[in-house]
């Protein structure tokens, strides 16, 4: 039986960029040509980089990873004071800045996550789904045991393709109830129709109907399931 992968122990951080209106494309254009190498230079891991589809806000989200927080807090350090990115940034934000505001979340892979899904053969992009669930109190590790035991494979019998999993790091807001995950699919189509036919599975609703059953309420509380649907910017690895 061949070895099973050992569990990603990284730290990452998920940042979204509110880009100023009119600047998303400069600041495309920044990371494009700068800011992507100077993360590399400074030890970072550049694992995606997307938009919404809709992107009535101008953000710009990516997804970065670092062997651990301090190795995190030390690139930052150093990319912040090299003089390539602050010519680089000066010179990007001549007529006004780029961005509003910034987000960041600090993540782990959950014990199921199977790693980020590697880019297609042949360059085509994919359409990238980022779900963000809120658990009942208490109720996070039934839901982590749903996904790990039924939610993944089903979602893969449906044709989605199955990215990182993801719970954030102790000491940030509603920490202890929330899963961050990503789903890529072919098209806006592919997703459509994976998810109907997923839902209406009865493996799916005897799965759904056990586990909350076996924790006594729904796994998530209400309206507690986000989804946003991204597609890759053309300087991300993944697409």
């Amino acid at each position: 039986m061949a070895e099973e992968k050992p569990r990603d122990a990284r730290l990452f951080e998920f940042r979204t960029y509110h880009a100023e209106p009119g600047k998303l494309d400069a600041l495309l254009t920044r990371f494009r040509d700068h800011t992507c190498k100077l993360f590399e230079k400074h030890g970072m891991t550049n694992v995606g980089y997307w938009v919404p589809v809709e992107n009535k806000d101008n953000l710009l989200i990516y997804l970065m990873a670092y062997p651990d927080r301090a190795a995190r807090d030390a690139s930052w350090k150093g990319f912040l004071a090299d003089e390539d990115w602050k010519k680089a940034a000066a010179a990007s934000e001549v007529n006004g800045k780029l961005v509003g505001k910034i987000d960041e979340l600090y993540l782990t892979n959950t014990d199921f996550s199977r790693g980020f899904p590697t880019s297609v053969a042949g360059g085509a992009d994919r359409l990238f789904e980022l779900r963000t669930y809120t658990a009942t109190a208490g109720k996070l590790p039934n839901l982590h045991k749903r996904f790990s035991e039924h939610t993944l494979e089903l979602f893969k019998k449906h044709g989605m393709t199955n990215g990182g999993y993801f719970k954030l790091t102790a000491g940030q807001p509603a920490a202890d109830d929330t899963l961050v995950y990503f789903l890529a699919h072919k098209d806006a189509a592919a997703a459509e129709k994976s998810w109907t036919s997923f839902r209406a599975d009865p493996v799916w609703v005897a799965a759904k109907k056990a586990s909350e059953e076996a924790a006594g309420g729904s796994l998530t509380v209400p309206d507690g399931v986000k989804s946003v649907f991204l597609k890759p910017v053309d300087f991300s690895p993944v697409k």
